[in-house]
């Protein structure tokens, strides 16, 4: 019987990766849904190179013009995640989750609902909706994969041992474009510098992140929530080659790393084949690099986002809603050349220790629409102080 799979955000880096997989094995699979926010191009193509009869566009111009295209209505055209119920019949076997931003919240929660199994590539929804999530997991007896790099790389290491085992978690960092410059030479540099990761080809947004290293800040904080282990017990360690991914050190002395080669491909089919003794195709053990790991830690001055995770609350609160939301406004306003690179840095630390912000800490998440408001505000205060 065909394994049933649905994705969210598609046309992604994430997706297509995915597809890419699901096409080596069309016989073993198949694809209930695709989405996608605007590229309705690329969407109907994959709907029709894998025989799709569901996809959901978000955008409301996009969707008319998706629909113009479909006349003979091969395809059912949606044009809001509240149509998973006219889509899913029962459940199904394997869910990607891979919108980017908060806007990946809302289907993720309401779609575990519809499948045995939820991979979930979405850190925004991990980091500000963890406590939803994991609510709604129970509920529908819907098993979680992480699909990060990092994430998968714990997970697969403590699959045969137990959290409190656990004595020290190390998540491990490229460094991005800018490891070895000064706080000088990265002071005023251009979006496209940052925007040329040395290992991973990503979107623009985590490109960014990465650069800044917030995307290291988010892992730290998506690592408590998914492993339920506290921010004392997690460390990041610079390692250039993005080699090995995580390590893991247990109370009995010994410790444990994961190694793979730089590319999403590898966690994807392993959420995607899990239980299932399954080939892919990778590159032979490189030992140059296992011999000069160069792995050192995060030098705070060239990279001070990492200070954010001292003020972090250590259980689950809005306050990450307001650091989500401020990273993905400074951004924005980097990308568009409203701000230089240093000000990412800057504005974020000043924003999240503004004292209106603060009583977020002792707040916990208990609506959807509680986060979406508060993300609304903060981005709203980030443009009133930086523009």
């Amino acid at each position: 019987m065909k394994k049933k799979i649905a994705i969210l955000g598609s046309t992604g880096s994430i997706g297509k990766n995915l597809l890419d997989i699901i096409n080596d094995d069309k016989k073993n699979f198949e694809v209930v849904l695709l989405t996608a926010k605007k590229n309705y191009k690329a969407l109907l193509k994959q709907a029709t190179n894998f025989k799709v009869k569901n996809i959901i566009i978000i955008d409301q111009e996009s969707y008319k013009k998706a629909k113009q295209i479909n006349k003979n209505n091969k395809i059912n055209i949606y044009n809001d995640f509240t149509d998973f119920n006219k889509i899913f019949i029962s459940k199904i076997d394997y869910t990607m989750s891979s919108i980017i931003g908060l806007d990946g919240l809302y289907p993720t929660l309401d779609i575990i609902k519809y499948t045995k199994t939820i991979a979930i590539a979405n850190k925004e929804a991990i980091i500000c909706g963890w406590s939803l999530i994991k609510k709604k997991l129970n509920l529908y007896k819907t098993k979680f994969l992480p699909v990060d790099s990092e994430h998968f790389s714990i997970w697969k290491i403590l699959k045969s041992q137990k959290i409190e085992n656990i004595d020290q978690i190390f998540i491990t960092a490229s460094g991005g474009p800018f490891l070895n410059k000064s706080i000088n030479q990265i002071k005023n540099v251009k979006v496209s510098a940052a925007l040329k990761h040395p290992n991973w080809k990503m979107g623009k947004k985590i490109s960014i992140d990465s650069a800044t290293m917030m995307n290291k800040v988010f892992e730290v904080v998506e690592t408590k929530n998914i492993f339920s282990v506290s921010y004392k017990k997690i460390s990041i360690l610079i390692h250039p080659k993005s080699y090995i991914h995580a390590i893991v050190k247990f109370n009995d002395g010994t410790s444990q790393f994961l190694t793979h080669e730089p590319s999403m491909k590898i966690p994807i089919f392993n959420t995607l084949y899990l239980n299932h003794s399954k080939k892919i195709k990778s590159k032979n053990l490189d030992i140059d690099i296992l011999n000069n790991l160069k792995l050192k830690k995060i030098d705070k001055n060239i990279f001070p986002v990492i200070k954010i995770l001292e003020s972090l609350p250590s259980k689950s609160s809005l306050f990450e809603t307001v650091v989500v939301s401020a990273n993905d406004q400074l951004v924005n306003l980097f990308i568009n050349k409203k701000i230089n690179f240093h000000e990412i840095s800057k504005n974020i630390l000043k924003i999240i220790n503004m004292i209106e912000f603060q009583k977020y800490k002792k707040i916990k998440p208990k609506y959807i629409k509680d986060i979406h408001i508060l993300s609304e505000y903060v981005r709203l205060k980030v443009n009133s102080l930086c523009v």
